[in-house]
């Protein structure tokens, strides 16, 4: 089975269990509770398709990531012996497409609705698996044109941290071009405190990463990331970083701002207050525009705010310094390496954005997964029990002088 095969079955069981990671599953009175809900609903699965494992299982899956973390949900051998028929794309858009426009129309009907055109047989899938099908679509998609816009604020810190970007102005470098500016923050939920902002030339996932890397420093993790679903926010990169860091991604519905009101309000109380203000012809390089942000955002923290009844974020935030759960550096330092593939060619050489590098010869012409800093500086080849070990930059001069070992074809004498 190839690393992609193992991250996306890890990914898929930790998907299933990050609730009770992150201490969300409040609505369950029990564990054996929550197994059991999960085990009835389904579990989407790498190849589409809805699978149900045993209570017994999940609780399995559980006990693994609390045990030995997201590596311990990779898999070592085949996981995929049992499975059920699958409902293939064709086959899935048919149902959406009839359950969509005819809400009402019930599973069985559709079922045979479905046998009389001749999309499916008896002996393909069953009326049971559409009806389960059919049962996860109406909980992921809502089949109505209204929304919930009931407002909503988390008790407690570090429950939800709502993450999201914003143009700023144009920044005139010292070489005379003109650049635009992005602004990257993360609000908590709760107390309105911002946990983290920069500044940069471009909205990225590398970007993003930075600010979530300098906010879980400082603040501890929260149980749940709140993002839209932009390409910096929605990728696998993000679901192995939420993964390893013990936390859990939640994605606004399209066209739904009001999920991530809060960080959209700040943002426009920021372009007021700040924005508005500035003069960029002070202004040559980011970090100067840097401290300028910084500076606000600390006497914004620092200040009353109307909805914390007079008290101010930072007040708010450390109100409850019970919840702020610091992460070892190394282990925060592990969780923020994106990760890649590489084929080694057959002189032990990888290439990473045309930079190549040298591995060591027993991963000659295989194929290895690779983790790195977004600054390069960390380079490492994960191993087969998912150990790091570090590699460097080809230098054809130095192996030069290296003396290799000869190679007997006998075992004669020389």
């Amino acid at each position: 089975m190839d690393q992609n095969k193992r991250k996306e079955i890890a990914l898929m069981k930790y998907g299933a269990i990050a609730p009770l990671i992150a201490g969300t599953q409040t609505d369950y009175d029990s564990l054996r509770a929550y197994y059991n809900d999960v085990s009835a609903k389904g579990i989407l699965a790498p190849d589409g398709q809805i699978r149900h494992y045993a209570p017994s299982t999940i609780k399995t899956w559980h006990q693994q990531y609390k045990a030995g973390g997201f590596d311990s949900l990779l898999p070592s051998g085949r996981s995929d012996s049992g499975v059920s028929r699958k409902i293939d794309a064709d086959l899935e858009e048919e149902i959406r497409y009839m359950k969509t426009n005819f809400p009402r129309l019930p599973a069985a009907e559709i079922y045979r609705q479905l046998r009389d055109k001749g999309s499916i047989s008896r002996s393909q899938i069953s009326e049971s698996t559409v009806l389960r099908f059919i049962n996860q679509m109406k909980v992921d998609e809502r089949l109505t044109s209204n929304q919930d816009m009931r407002r909503y604020e988390r008790p407690h810190i570090n429950e939800v941290w709502c993450g999201d970007s914003t143009t700023g102005l144009y920044l005139k470098t010292e070489d005379g071009k003109k650049h635009r500016v992005y602004i990257i923050a993360l609000i908590d939920d709760a107390s309105r405190f911002i946990t983290g902002i920069d500044v940069f030339f471009a909205d990225t996932f590398v970007n993003l990463m930075s600010v979530m890397k300098s906010a879980v420093s400082k603040y501890g993790k929260p149980a749940v990331f709140n993002f839209d679903n932009g390409s910096a926010y929605k990728n696998h990169q993000m679901e192995l970083l939420a993964a390893r860091l013990g936390t859990t991604l939640h994605y606004c519905q399209p066209y739904a701002p009001a999920q991530k009101a809060k960080v959209e309000r700040w943002f426009l109380t920021m372009k007021n207050n700040w924005m508005a203000s500035l003069d960029m012809r002070d202004y040559h390089t980011l970090d100067e525009l840097r401290g300028s942000l910084l500076a606000y955002v600390n006497r914004y923290n620092t200040t009353p705010h109307s909805s914390l009844s007079g008290q101010t974020p930072r007040d708010r935030f450390f109100s409850e310094p019970e919840l702020i759960k610091r992460i070892p550096e190394d282990t925060i330092n592990k969780s923020f390496l994106l990760e890649v593939e590489r084929r080694v060619s057959v002189d032990c050489v990888i290439v990473i954005d045309k930079v190549e590098y040298e591995v060591d010869c027993r991963f000659a012409k295989q194929r290895i997964t690779l983790r790195y800093s977004p600054d390069m500086s960390e380079i490492y080849v994960v191993e087969a029990d998912d150990s790091l070990t570090p590699i460097h930059l080809l230098n054809k001069q130095e192996n030069s002088k290296i003396k290799r070992e000869k190679v007997r074809l006998t075992g004669g004498e020389a």
